[in-house]
């Protein structure tokens, strides 16, 4: 099968996915890890599942292939947001290295899954580089955005540019604040989802004036979250096709704007698989194939 996500909006084909069956294992799990990854709370594991198979059931109506990461010895609660440890080019995977410690074992757990199915790597961020998908943003496919934080360094952001030489044009880099500190999680994708090429979800209030700009200058439309959404991962949006979206429930304001647009909205009951490891719809998803 064709690989390839050089999009944020294109129609997915092919998506990979990590169920909580085999990255929180059981309530046990959970209540030995929730802390150390800094999670809001202690996810209920029923719960979880439940919302997660929800999830899955939505998707099931726009993506024809999707396949599962399967459990593995060296990740933990996180390896559940699978957006993050790898990226997936027309020429092969990047497998990132990781910003938060606790999760350096799930781009190795993705190496031996995508080699498994044959789908070729391109390359690894190695040495001092540090590279987090969720920092990765594709405005066409051969346009990245990037941003430098506490999860994505220089030196990464160096070697996907060697990575990605033949594949991209342009390549912007955006100064990621400090927010709340390195402990809490903060990407790129916390501060844009794009759902169309010229239709972007934002937060401006975090938003570099000149990452706004180029933006504007693209002819890309900015739907602006409000504080009072914010905080609801209302940023957070998952495009399955060209302004076919799904989003966290509880942001009807967001929710309006976007349909305004002309975009088609689901929504997702993410208590325990979202909103407690600071993970939505995105970074639930790996696609592998979008067109």
């Amino acid at each position: 099968m064709k690989i390839g996500c050089q999009t944020e909006y294109g129609k997915i084909e092919r998506l990979m996915l990590k169920h909580p069956k085999d990255a929180y294992i059981n309530q046990d799990s959970i209540d030995k890890q929730w802390e150390k990854l800094n999670y809001s709370g202690p996810t209920d594991y029923k719960r979880a599942v439940i919302e997660y198979d929800n999830f899955v059931t939505l998707l099931k109506g726009f993506v024809p292939y999707i396949e599962y990461l399967p459990q593995s010895d060296s990740t933990g609660l996180d390896s559940v947001y699978v957006h993050d440890p790898v990226l997936v080019t027309k020429e092969g995977a990047i497998l990132c290295s990781m910003g938060k410690a606790e999760r350096s074992g799930e781009p190795g757990a993705i190496e031996e899954y995508f080699k498994a199915i044959d789908i070729p790597i391109l390359g690894i961020i190695t040495g001092h580089g540090r590279l987090e998908g969720g920092d990765v943003v594709w405005l066409d496919d051969r346009t990245i955005a990037v941003g430098e934080g506490y999860r994505t360094n220089a030196e990464g952001i160096r070697q996907l540019k060697e990575l990605t030489s033949s594949l991209v044009y342009e390549f912007f880099v955006v100064p990621l604040p400090h927010w709340r500190g390195p402990e809490h999680c903060l990407h790129l994708m916390s501060m844009i989802s794009p759902v169309d090429r010229d239709l972007a979800v934002v937060y401006p209030k975090m938003m570099p004036v000149p990452f706004r700009e180029w933006l504007i200058r693209r002819g890309v439309s900015l739907i602006e979250v409000p504080d009072s959404e914010y905080g609801n991962m209302a940023c957070n949006v998952l495009a399955v096709e060209p302004r076919k979206c799904i989003m966290l429930s509880g942001n009807p304001v967001t929710k309006g704007m976007l349909e305004e647009a002309g975009a088609e909205v689901f929504e997702i009951d993410g208590g325990e698989i979202c909103r407690k490891g600071a993970g939505g719809p995105t970074c639930l998803t790996r696609p592998i194939l979008r067109v």
